[in-house]
């Protein structure tokens, strides 16, 4: 089979065998994968002490071919499935300790995470995998991690006393995770403040919900007219982003981290008096479990929140979409068509 494997520090197709399904694991047959900037960032050696991953690819969208032993109670073969869960969970967890109880299995001693999607076959945990509905199409593969992760973001709002009606920016809102965060917020009722660069990627928020949709060199301005908001979620992979949220909050807000920059753009830095005064709740998101994923899917079955793939193309295209996604040059998402090219 066709496989995408970082080589030597370079991103290359290879062929590999197809893999067996272990005992509760499932061999599913790719039909779509999502390429997400975590993708880009391991195949290109940016987060300092992960240095580059060989496997890539964490979103998914398949169909189960075979079945390991046991695997049965969780899927059966011809089921068409989302998997994923996010690169940090989905490949096991053990259902039993503090954190998969308290409903953070990603935190799990045991646990393992999803990579290797960008490939013609791929083998999972068999109970990770969510069955889809007839109508959420192949190019909704990046819910797997893209979707989640922001519908976990969201979440924490109500959970942290943010409730809907309030104003809530979402810095990042164009983007591949953003997009994501601008249906959510709006069907769920909060009042979005849309951030991002460019007439093109403003207006395509305010096609998605957004109230008000501002230039970062606006937006500390614009919002602490009022205030501030209750709460910014940060989507984007920099630290200019990070600041930028941090100083739209209005007094006693709560700042969701979600994007994860280089390391070589340095450390997240908040001087004290400012963290005094402003009394901020500072917390990080990332995907979620899979009962988020199952309630996502039913959401986007509703035509409540859906990928805005403006980027699609064949596995021997992978490294020219990573140089477009480094560069911004399309909108919300970039989804691989065709794992065999």
């Amino acid at each position: 089979m066709k496989a995408a494997r970082v080589v030597d520090g370079s991103l290359q197709v290879v062929d590999v065998p197809v893999p067996e399904p272990a005992r509760e694991e499932a061999l599913v047959r790719i039909t779509s994968a999502g390429v997400c900037h975590s993708d880009l960032h391991l195949a290109r050696g940016d987060w300092a002490g992960v240095g580059q991953a060989g496997l890539l690819g964490h979103e998914a969208i398949g169909v189960v071919e075979s079945l390991g032993d046991g695997a049965d109670r969780w899927a059966r073969v011809g089921d068409r499935v989302i998997l994923g869960l996010g690169g940090a969970g989905g490949g096991y967890w053990c259902g039993a300790c503090h954190h998969c109880l308290s409903g953070n299995p990603r935190h799990c001693a045991e646990g393992k995470g999803i990579m290797g999607t960008f490939a013609e076959h791929f083998t999972v945990w068999a109970r990770s995998l969510v069955v889809l509905p007839g109508s959420v199409g192949d190019l909704e593969a990046p819910l797997a991690c893209g979707g989640l992760t922001a519908f976990g973001a969201v979440r924490k709002l109500l959970t942290h006393g943010v409730r809907p009606g309030r104003p809530v920016a979402v810095v990042g809102a164009a983007g591949g995770l953003g997009h994501y965060a601008v249906q959510l917020c709006t069907n769920f009722g909060y009042d979005v403040v849309a951030v991002d660069r460019g007439p093109e990627r403003l207006e395509f928020t305010r096609s998605l919900g957004a109230t008000l949709a501002l230039e970062p060199d606006q937006a500390v301005d614009a919002v602490q007219r009022w205030g501030g908001v209750d709460a910014a979620l940060v989507f984007t992979a920099n630290l200019a982003g990070f600041d930028l949220g941090f100083k739209m909050l209005a007094k006693a807000g709560l700042f969701v981290a979600v994007g994860l920059p280089p390391s070589s753009d340095g450390p997240f830095q908040i001087n004290p008096f400012e963290l005094f005064f402003k009394d901020a709740t500072i917390i990080y998101s990332a995907v979620g479990t899979v009962q988020d994923m199952r309630e996502l899917v039913d959401l986007a079955a509703a035509g409540k929140v859906h990928s805005h793939v403006d980027r699609t193309g064949t596995l021997s295209e992978l490294d020219g979409i990573f140089d477009d996604l480094q560069k911004a040059r399309y909108l919300g998402r970039a989804v691989i068509t065709d794992l065999a090219n």
